[in-house]
């Protein structure tokens, strides 16, 4: 095996470089003048600046099937299309961690580099496809934000919101590093590509690595939010200053669903008529699971999370279809798609409830919104395009990427598992209505933060535009992602 590392290695993880590199800056400059923190504004500007580089390198070197590394890392239409979702995701977070009173102030420069750090995490992550280096970067995005929500000026929650998800992430971690154990054990190996073609013969004649994948789908499912493994996420959700529960939401949410859409590619589900079942049934679980809880909350923050784990449920649909199809690009890209949609809807209804946060220990409840339409009619929009957005509404992206999802799924033959999840759909718009309905028909004082809020208030309303734009854009835009997975 040629170990040598060449010049077209680094050219292709040179956006991780160069997102590193960048990352350093603010904490390099902070550490040159005393300690003494610059300008939030610049910390912002700086960050920014290295996830627009990442983003152009990606477009300029990935994309093209190309291996690095003794195929440790692949870049195709996966790695880059989930790269630019977590890049963006992270973005848009940064920008709402400068103007939300639970992360700016003396710290930010050490936040911005570790929200970056966990970026780089993210982009190993996507790209991996040997499943030490899956670990390698789900480390290193984990341990970043297991850091990033224990800084909050907060004093209560977000500290036990840290220790819940680091030591359930931990818990989750071992079980996906026992599964690796167990793969290398009976194929001698942890490249994904190496047993890709035999996994579904492998499954069937070796217990081994039926244990080996169990155990590996078994971590990605705690990451996921999969129910039963979900309990942490409306603890850790709530309790996390509110741009990392953004963060979280979505670019770790996106991240970690592409790489076990890696794992279950191998087409291990089709030797497996038990992992199969019990796959579809966990969908099942989580989707009615996440949508019940979601209605009984009043906590808009822990309503979105629920909501969140709902979602997760409707992914792994797409995710089993595209493990069981012989056209498995057409379900990875209803995924895809999904994830984007589902991405630019959750950060935008973060951002608002971030907006609101008068000081880093207040709570926003669904019934203050009461009056936030007459307060602010553009915001209320934007949140009202997001809510139905995520409900599945018609022309809005969500329902574009529900209906492509559930397509594949009805095509592979999985009929029910469609049907559950319109199902859990028409049960979710009750929830998502009722802020909107609050907002529009309850007199109040709902007003957003005394504080300048324009950054965050000029991403939420690019969100919003970019939601119902792409809506009706959507055949063209899934034809894309599509294209780049064939």
């Amino acid at each position: 095996m040629n170990s040598t590392v060449g010049l077209s290695d680094i050219l292709l993880i040179s956006p991780m470089i160069a997102l590193f590199l960048t990352s350093l800056i603010p904490l390099t400059l902070k550490v040159l003048r005393g300690n003494r923190e610059q300008s939030p504004i610049v910390t912002l500007t700086q960050g920014l600046i290295g996830i627009v580089i990442a983003i152009a390198l990606l477009m300029v070197f990935g994309g093209a099937g190309k291996t690095a590394f003794n195929n440790g890392l692949i870049f195709d239409g996966v790695t880059q299309w989930m790269s630019v979702i977590a890049l963006f995701a992270a973005g848009a977070s940064m920008i709402m961690m400068y103007e939300n009173p639970a992360t700016t102030g003396k710290q930010f420069s050490e936040l911005i580099f570790l929200a970056m750090s966990s970026a780089v995490g993210m982009l190993i992550l996507v790209a991996a496809v040997d499943l030490l280096m899956v670990f390698i970067g789900l480390e290193m995005m984990s341990l970043a934000l297991y850091l990033m929500i224990a800084m909050s000026h907060e004093e209560k929650l977000s500290k036990e919101a840290a220790l819940k998800y680091f030591v359930l992430g931990s818990f989750a971690s071992a079980i996906f590093l026992y599964g690796v154990a167990f793969i290398f054990g009976s194929t001698g190996g942890t490249n994904i590509l190496s047993f890709m073609e035999n996994a579904s013969e492998l499954i069937q004649t070796s217990r081994l690595f039926l244990f080996g994948i169990t155990f590996v789908i078994l971590g990605f499912c705690f990451k996921v939010s999969i129910a039963p493994f979900h309990a942490w996420t409306p603890d850790v959700y709530q309790g996390a200053p509110t741009p990392h529960t953004a963060f979280m939401a979505t670019a770790v949410k996106a991240v970690s669903f592409a790489a076990f859409l890696r794992v279950i590619a191998t087409k291990s589900l089709i030797g497996s008529d038990h992992l199969f079942d019990i796959l579809q049934w966990l969908a099942v679980i989580t989707m009615i699971v996440g949508n019940t809880a979601a209605i009984l909350q009043n906590n808009f923050k822990r309503m979105i999370a629920y909501s969140s784990i709902a979602h997760s449920g409707y992914v792994l649909v797409g995710v089993i279809t595209a493990g069981v199809s012989d056209n498995g690009a057409f379900g990875a890209s209803g995924v895809i798609f999904y994830l984007l949609s589902y991405s630019l809807m959750t950060l935008g209804a973060f951002a608002i409830a971030g907006m609101m946060e008068k000081s880093e220990s207040h709570i926003v409840n669904i019934d203050d919104l009461a009056g936030f339409a007459k307060q602010r009619p553009m915001l209320a929009l934007c949140m009202t395009v997001f809510l139905l957005s995520l409900a599945g509404i018609p022309p809005t992206l969500g329902f574009f990427g529900k209906f492509y999802m559930f397509n594949a799924a009805i095509g592979e033959g999985l009929l029910w598992l469609a049907i559950w999840g319109m199902l859990n759909s028409v049960i979710a718009v009750y929830y998502y209505l009722r802020p909107i309905v609050v907002m529009y028909m309850k007199d109040g004082d709902a007003e957003i933060a005394a504080r300048p809020l324009n950054a965050t208030t000029v991403t939420v309303v690019a969100m919003a535009l970019a939601i119902v734009l792409m809506g009706f854009m959507s055949g063209p835009l899934f034809a894309a992602v599509e294209k780049s997975l064939l």
